[in-house]
């Protein structure tokens, strides 16, 4: 008789369910860092892509070389908006930020539209943080 289960021998699957799985704070600590990871990955590709160096991207943005490097290391916490705006627009693309909820980022088919704000420059956005007022 076959035995049906869901033994792995993938490591990574063996630590994400030792681990991670079932326990929100560390799903979400995961969530973060592969965000980081996936900004990073895609400015590296897009400047390889463009076949340009860290300085001459610096220089097309108008910052150091420094940035740029930080930029594209995967531990890397503080991307801005209007950084990864720039940064599109010196390498011939546009920026999308996309609010997806949790329940579908789990796995689940639900999607939710939301409206889109009118875009203020040659980047665009799907949604943007609201400012606050202060009196």
């Amino acid at each position: 008789m076959a035995r049906t289960s869901d033994r792995t021998s993938d490591a990574v699957e063996i630590l994400h369910r030792r681990f991670v799985e079932g326990k929100p704070e560390v799903e979400a600590l995961v969530e973060e860092e592969r965000l980081n990871a996936s900004v990073a990955q895609q400015i590296y590709d897009l400047r390889m892509a463009a076949g340009l160096t860290q300085q001459q991207l610096a220089e097309l943005v108008g910052t150091t070389t420094s940035v740029i490097c930080r930029l594209e290391d995967a531990d890397y916490q503080g991307h801005s908006l209007t950084m990864l705006r720039r940064l599109a627009e010196a390498l011939s693309s546009r920026t999308e930020v996309h609010f997806i909820p949790k329940e579908s980022a789990r796995g689940t088919q639900g999607k939710v539209e939301g409206k889109r704000r009118p875009s203020r420059g040659k980047s665009e956005t799907a949604a943007s943080r609201p400012r606050s007022r202060t009196r």
